[in-house]
């Protein structure tokens, strides 16, 4: 099945995303009460809410994106070429960006959106700061309504898991198993929140950002028994905006 996808139908991507505020006492009483009940079960007796807030940016409701990285194949001329942008700033414009590009070039029936571990984190989560934000939802993004097959998700994670649930493997992992070179990194995802909020690198982030969905669009080759991207075939384009 996955042979017969056309690549350049395919919209890879990936997000990254840190708390909504830098510090915990910059939240509301409120919040921080939310907050504490939310993470209850998971810090138990080993952190104080205070100290569990570095992580908040995994949940959208006490995080935000500040990175969405897309890329996209291009065959012209017998050559073979995948395409990099990426959307940084603030949110709302940047969430704005990303659904204009999927509406415009990404939302015809044969096209899909692709992410490793994009069901379970970064398409909800994009759907979830949509709504926070008073964005529409794309159909490309639409999952009400929809049996799971006819839902125009890939996930890089479900095809390594092959119908084993309970199985994770890290897209770093699962790179390195399958012999994809993965570049040295100068950040990984644990210090994206230090990058944002004391270095306010974005560019940083986002060239991090980046090469994770290189590496997804890399996997999804590898599944297809088909040559990986050589660096003279990635083009990043333009300003990251």
């Amino acid at each position: 099945m996955l042979h017969r996808i056309n690549l350049e139908n395919i919209l890879f991507l990936d997000i990254e995303t840190v708390p909504q505020h830098e510090l915990y006492a910059e939240l509301t009483e409120e919040e921080q009460g939310l907050w504490e009940e939310k993470t209850r079960y998971l810090r138990k007796d080993e952190y104080s809410a205070e100290e569990y807030y570095e992580r908040a940016g995994i949940w959208a409701e006490f995080g935000k994106i500040v990175c969405i990285s897309v890329g996209y194949f291009s065959f012209r001329h017998q050559q073979r070429t995948f395409r990099v942008r990426s959307f940084v700033g603030e949110e709302r414009r940047l969430l704005m960006d990303f659904v204009r590009l999927v509406e415009e070039h990404f939302s015809r029936p044969n096209h899909l959106l692709c992410a490793h571990n994009g069901k379970e984190f970064d398409f909800p989560y994009l759907l979830r700061r949509m709504i926070i934000n008073r964005i529409a939802i794309p159909q490309k993004l639409q999952f009400f309504g929809k049996k799971p097959w006819e839902v125009p998700h890939l996930d890089t994670l479900e095809l390594w898991k092959f119908g084993d649930y309970k199985h994770y493997t890290s897209l770093k992992l699962l790179a390195y198993t399958l012999g994809v070179p993965s570049p040295k990194d100068d950040i990984d995802g644990s210090e994206v929140r230090d990058v944002y909020y004391e270095e306010g690198d974005v560019d940083r982030i986002a060239v991090y950002c980046e090469k994770d969905t290189i590496t997804v669009a890399q996997l999804v080759l590898r599944f297809r028994n088909e040559p990986l991207l050589e660096e003279d075939e990635i083009l990043i384009i333009g300003d990251r905006n």
